[in-house]
C-alpha cells in the first residue's frame, strides 16, 4: 500500500509490529528510548506553567518517539545530526547530555549553549549535534556538512531531521537535486506529521508523497508507518547502509504525528485545524503502546519490569531538574562575539594560499586534504 496520512488513518489499530529478526536486547532498548524521550517531555510539559521559569519557545516532540528511538541506535559518534526547530527528539538521538538540554531550556549556564540558545537552537558540538528554528536549515547545513565528509573521504555521515513543512522551501529541492548530482553521504529524515502550524499539507502541495518527489534527483527514498519503530529502525538501518556504502544520498519518510501543540505546552485547537478523532486514531496508535503491546504478548516485557524502568526514568528527571534549577545564569555576554568570531585562523589560511586568478569556471573539483 502506498502510504499517504490518508491511507494510514483507514487502517484502524496498527497491527504489524513485529520484532521478527531483532535482537530482544535492541527491541527492548528501542522501547526503553520511547519511553525516556516521552517521560522526558511530558515532565517539561508539567513543570513549563505555572512556574514560568523555562522562558524560551519549546516545540515537544510527544507522539513522535519512534525515529529518534531508533537513530538514538545507529548514529555512530563522528557523525553529524542538524535538526529543525523540533530538537528534543534528535539532540535525545545523538547521546548529548540530557541535563545540558533541561539547563538549556531554563537558560543556565551549564546548559548545552550556556543558556544563549533556548529550546529552538540547541546544539552540543563535542555530540556533533545542531538545530536550528531556520525553516528547511537543517537540511541545507547538512548538506554542506555532507559535501565536506566527502571532500575528507571520511566513513561519516550527515543526517538532517525535519518535518514536512521543510519541503515547503526552495531549500530543500535544491539540496535534493544537489546532493543527488554530487552523491553525497546525507541522509534525509522527514517526519511528516501532516501539519506545517495548523496548516494541514494537503492544503499547501499536491501530494503529501515526498518520498516520490525526490527520486528523480537521485535521491533513493523510502516511505514507512513512523509509529512502528521496529520498521522504522529498519528502514533507517537500509538507508544509512546506502548513504555509508558511498551510493549517494537518501530519504526515509516517515508518516507520524505529534499530540501536542505546534509550539509550547498550551492547547491550541481552538481553530479546530484537526477533529477530535484524528488525533485519538494517533494515540490509539502511539509507538510506545504499539511495541509494548507486542513485548507483553511475546514475554519479552512484564508489569514489574515496566514498573522499574519508569521508576528509574522518573529518577533519572528529577535529577535534571535539579542540576537546571540549581544551576547559574550566565554573565550578560559579549553580544558581538555571540555573532562574529574575528579570529577565523582556518577560513583566513586556506583563503591566503589561493590566488583570485584561480578562481573561474575551468577550475577542476578541489580535494582538500584533512588538516
Amino acid at each position: 500500500m502506498e502510504l499517504s496520512h490518508r491511507t494510514i488513518a483507514a487502517i484502524g489499530k496498527y497491527q504489524l509490529v513485529e520484532p521478527g529478526d531483532l535482537e530482544p536486547g535492541l527491541v527492548l532498548a528501542l522501547y526503553r528510548q520511547m519511553v525516556r524521550l516521552r517521560r522526558m517531555e511530558e515532565a517539561l510539559i508539567a513543570e513549563y506553567h505555572p512556574a514560568d521559569e523555562m522562558r524560551c519557545p519549546v516545540h515537544f516532540c510527544v507522539g513522535q518517539e519512534a525515529v529518534p528511538a531508533a537513530l538514538s541506535m545507529l548514529l555512530e559518534p563522528a557523525d553529524y545530526l542538524f535538526s529543525h526547530h523540533r530538537s528534543h527528539g534528535y539532540y535525545f538521538a545523538k547521546g548529548a547530555p540530557i541535563r545540558e538540554l533541561f539547563a538549556e531550556i531554563y537558560g543556565k549556564a551549564t546548559g548545552a549553549n550556556g543558556g544563549h540558545a533556548g529550546s529552538q537552537d540547541i546544539s552540543h558540538g563535542a555530540s556533533r549535534f545542531f538545530s536550528g528554528a531556520i525553516l528547511a536549515g537543517a537540511v541545507s547545513i547538512a548538506a554542506g556538512a555532507a559535501f565536506a565528509l566527502q571532500l575528507k573521504r571520511s566513513a561519516n555521515i550527515a543526517v538532517s531531521g525535519f518535518g514536512e513543512g521543510a519541503t515547503d522551501e526552495g531549500a530543500f529541492w535544491e539540496v535534493a537535486n544537489y546532493a543527488g548530482f554530487k552523491r553525497l553521504p546525507l541522509l534525509l529524515v522527514c517526519e511528516n506529521n501532516r501539519y506545517a502550524t495548523y496548516s494541514d499539507q494537503l492544503k499547501r502541495q499536491a501530494s503529501d508523497n515526498i518520498s516520490a518527489r525526490v527520486r528523480p534527483f537521485g535521491v533513493t527514498a523510502e516511505q514507512v508507518f513512523g509509529n512502528d519503530v521496529l520498521e522504522v529502525y529498519r528502514t533507517l538501518k537500509r538507508a544509512m547502509e546506502h548513504v555509508r556504502s558511498g551510493a549517494g544520498p537518501a530519504l526515509v519518510e516517515a508518516y507520524t504525528y505529534r499530540w501536542n501543540s505546534h509550539v509550547g505546552p498550551e492547547d491550541d485547537s481552538s481553530n479546530h485545524y484537526r477533529t477530535r478523532e484524528e488525533l485519538e486514531f494517533w494515540k490509539a496508535n502511539s509507538p510506545i503502546v504499539l511495541l509494548e503491546e507486542k513485548l507483553f504478548e511475546r514475554d519479552l516485557l512484564t508489569a514489574a519490569a515496566k514498573g522499574q524502568l519508569e521508576a528509574e526514568i522518573a529518577d533519572e528527571i528529577a535529577g535534571h531538574f535539579a542540576f537546571a534549577k540549581s544551576s547559574p545564569f550566565p554573565s550578560p555576554p559579549n553580544w558581538r562575539r555571540a555573532n562574529a568570531d574575528e579570529a577565523t585562523p582556518l577560513a583566513d589560511r586556506l583563503l591566503g594560499s589561493t590566488a583570485e586568478s584561480e578562481f573561474d569556471h575551468f577550475q577542476p573539483d578541489a580535494r582538500l586534504e584533512p588538516y
